[in-house]
C-alpha cells in the first residue's frame, strides 16, 4: 500500500483559511469604521440641527423679551397718562372751589377780626390774624366749623398784640371737597396761596 504525504496540502489549506480570516477581519474592521463614521456624521448633523433650533429659539425669546419690555413701557406710560389726567380733572374741579373758599373765609370772619395772612398747602389752610379779643377767635373757629367749605379748625397760637391792643392768632383748617368731607391731598405738590397784610379784613380793631 503506497503512502501519501498530506502535510503540504494541509499547510496550504491552513494558510488559505488564515488568509480568508484576515480578509474577513479586515472587512469587518472596515465595516465597523465605516459605520462609526456614518454614525458620527449622523450625530453631528443632528447636533448641528439642534443647535440651529436652539439659536432660533434664543432669537425668538430675545425678540419676545423686547416686545414684553415695550408692552411694560407702554403700560407704564398709560398709567402715568391716566394719573396726569386724574390730576388735571381734580385741578379743573377745584378751580371754582377756591373761589367759594375765599368767599367763605370772608363770611366766617366775625366783626372786630382781620387776617394778616392766609396760606394754603395742599388742602390745609393757615390763617394768621388779629382779633379784638380771644372770644372773637372762638367765634371765628365756630364759624369755620359750621362752614360748607372749611372744617376741623385747630387753634395754634393766641397772644396779646401790644401794637393793636388785640390778640394775634393762628388757626388751621381743612378744605372740604364737594362731597362734604375734607378733601384728600392731591398727588401733585400743594399750591401755596398767601395773602399779605390787609388781604382779608372784616370789622375794625379799635
Amino acid at each position: 500500500m503506497p503512502r501519501i504525504n498530506l502535510l503540504p496540502w494541509r499547510d496550504e489549506q491552513r494558510k488559505e483559511r488564515q488568509v480568508q480570516f484576515l480578509i474577513a477581519l479586515g472587512g469587518a474592521t472596515l465595516t465597523a469604521i465605516l459605520l462609526a463614521f456614518l454614525g458620527y456624521l449622523m450625530f453631528s448633523s443632528m447636533i448641528d440641527s439642534q443647535q440651529r433650533r436652539n439659536d432660533r429659539l434664543r432669537a425668538e425669546i430675545k425678540s419676545l423679551d423686547k416686545q414684553i419690555e415695550e408692552i411694560n413701557s407702554l403700560e407704564t406710560s398709560k398709567q402715568n397718562f391716566i394719573a396726569r389726567m386724574e390730576i388735571i380733572e381734580k385741578l379743573q374741579r377745584s378751580r371754582p372751589e377756591i373761589v367759594h373758599v375765599f368767599d367763605e373765609i370772608v363770611k366766617t370772619l366775625p366783626d372786630g377780626t382781620y387776617l394778616t395772612g392766609v396760606k394754603q398747602t395742599d388742602q390745609k389752610f393757615r390763617f394768621d390774624g388779629v382779633a379784638q379779643s380771644a372770644t372773637r377767635v372762638s367765634a371765628f373757629m365756630r364759624n369755620i366749623d359750621a362752614s360748607e367749605h372749611l372744617k376741623n379748625p385747630e387753634l395754634q397760637v393766641v397772644a396779646a398784640d401790644g401794637n393793636t391792643g388785640g390778640s394775634s392768632f393762628t388757626v388751621f383748617a381743612d378744605e372740604v371737597a364737594s362731597g362734604g368731607e375734607p378733601a384728600a391731598a392731591p398727588a401733585a405738590p400743594g399750591r401755596p396761596t398767601t395773602l399779605k397784610n390787609g388781604g382779608v379784613r372784616r370789622g375794625v380793631v379799635p
